[in-house]
């Protein structure tokens, strides 16, 4: 009985973290489409419906036209350009929305039917509902940034929202490695698990970074690839970091290119010299292929990377990269869960 509640709670969390990257997929696309300011008013139950008639549309449109966005970079548009923009934040808000209930209304059945045995798991769950209304603020957050001075949303906002996604992510990913996989047994791959950490940790800065340089609009700076127009090192990077130290690492666009583009070839190099050097070693026939699957996804990542630089970010391929980075830290996790000492965790209540 209480393997088949685990299946339930198992799929309908993977369920809740497909529709996670879905959001994380239209968020991209948002903001590359200069969609994500639209809507310019958050309204968590009223706002479900979209402008119904003519009137309504125009009135978005005008409550649109007091921002600088508009003023400074969309002076030009029509009602119609509006609509463009307005459909993909319109989206992503609603199945913020779906999401939302995605994870409520199970969570209410599952603790009616007493289908959730184990007071860690009910916390567990209640923390990922928890962290799902938190990423809602953290957005209309990230959005209020771009509506007073500036034309885009500021960039640590930006990351912040990201890391949250991947904060997300990884709770309800942990979850299902638990309920699906609840064995007992003792790793015999410290030393794997000591590197898939340190891969984990390299792989997190990137996705931050990857915020960052998306905030900045640092994929448009050097469109060229390995150099950075004619230089190895940008031009102008010194100068900024003699004048405001640290602060440049996460605030200068060509910097920030730079620090994202060359950890991408560290996490690269460094996981390929580790499976070329211990993957002979591994007798487990499952962790032998997430590795393989994460060393994989990691030289796709790269590939795509260097593309989303020479297209001079093209929509599709961008959205690809972010998707991807998503789903190689979710195979890097799988891994660092496989070879980790495991006891059993969701212990049912007495």
């Amino acid at each position: 009985m209480k393997k088949q509640a685990d299946k339930q709670i198992a799929l309908w969390l993977i369920l809740g973290g497909t529709l996670v990257l879905l959001m994380v997929m239209i968020g991209g696309i948002t903001r590359l489409t200069h969609s994500g300011l639209s809507m310019v008013t958050w309204q968590p139950l009223r706002g479900i419906l979209p402008p119904m008639n003519e009137r309504e549309w125009q009135e978005a449109f005008d409550a649109y036209k007091q921002i600088p966005e508009y003023r400074r970079i969309h002076f030009y548009f029509t009602l119609q350009d509006f609509k463009k923009i307005f459909f993909w934040e319109y989206i992503h808000r609603m199945l913020g929305r779906l999401l939302g209930l995605v994870f409520f209304i199970p969570y209410i059945y599952f603790i009616i039917r007493k289908k959730i045995r184990s007071k860690k798991l009910f916390y567990r769950l209640l923390l990922i509902f928890f962290l799902g209304g938190l990423q809602g603020f953290a957005g209309w957050y990230m959005v209020q940034s771009g509506l007073v001075e500036r034309t885009e949303v500021d960039h640590f906002r930006l990351a912040l929202h990201m890391t949250l996604a991947l904060l997300i992510l990884t709770t309800i990913a942990w979850t299902v490695f638990q309920l699906r996989y609840p064995r007992k047994t003792e790793s015999d791959y410290p030393s794997v698990n000591k590197a898939i950490k340190f891969f984990l940790a390299l792989t997190v800065i990137q996705i931050i970074y990857g915020g960052l340089t998306a905030g900045l609009k640092a994929g448009y700076v050097f469109p060229t690839y390995p150099k950075m127009g004619t230089h190895w090192f940008p031009p102008l990077a010194g100068n900024r970091f003699y004048e405001e130290g640290l602060k440049s690492l996460i605030d200068f666009p060509p910097t920030v290119q730079f620090i994202h583009r060359w950890l991408g070839f560290v996490i690269m190099l460094t996981v390929l010299i580790f499976l070329f050097a211990g993957l002979g070693k591994i007798k487990s026939p499952l962790l032998k292929k997430a590795l393989l699957t994460a060393g994989g996804l990691i030289l796709l990542q790269y590939a795509i990377g260097i593309l989303v630089i020479l297209t001079k970010v093209h929509l599709h391929i961008a959205v690809t990269h972010q998707l991807t980075a998503f789903i190689l830290y979710l195979s890097l996790l799988f891994t660092l869960f496989l070879s980790r000492k495991r006891t059993e965790v969701f212990k049912e209540k007495k």
